[in-house]
């Protein structure tokens, strides 16, 4: 399993536009995407940070969900929504 973590600072008057955007992404993302397993969306009261936890079977997986149209919508619709934007990727070596 392919595993990504977002990590997204965002402007504080636009937390509320960038979270409804980010449910509905997740949201088409593990509807259409059969190799989309996780798609997580974590916030912070304390400050503007959003984080995503996702898995998807494989790299070419997560490759494909970036070339999706709900993606591409999704990346512009939030780009001047957010000040910092970070992206991890790991290989899951454990399941619980």
């Amino acid at each position: 399993m392919y595993v990504v973590c977002v990590s997204f600072t965002v402007i504080p008057e636009h937390k509320n536009a960038f979270l409804n955007a980010t449910l509905k992404n997740a949201r088409e993302s593990l509807s259409r995407e059969i190799d989309c397993h996780t798609f997580d969306v974590c916030s912070s009261d304390e400050n503007n940070e959003v984080f995503l936890y996702e898995i998807y079977e494989s790299r070419d997986a997560f490759t494909s969900h970036l070339n999706t149209d709900h993606f591409k919508h999704y990346d512009k619709c939030v780009a001047e929504l957010i000040v910092v934007k970070t992206v991890k990727s790991y290989q899951l070596v454990s399941e619980q």
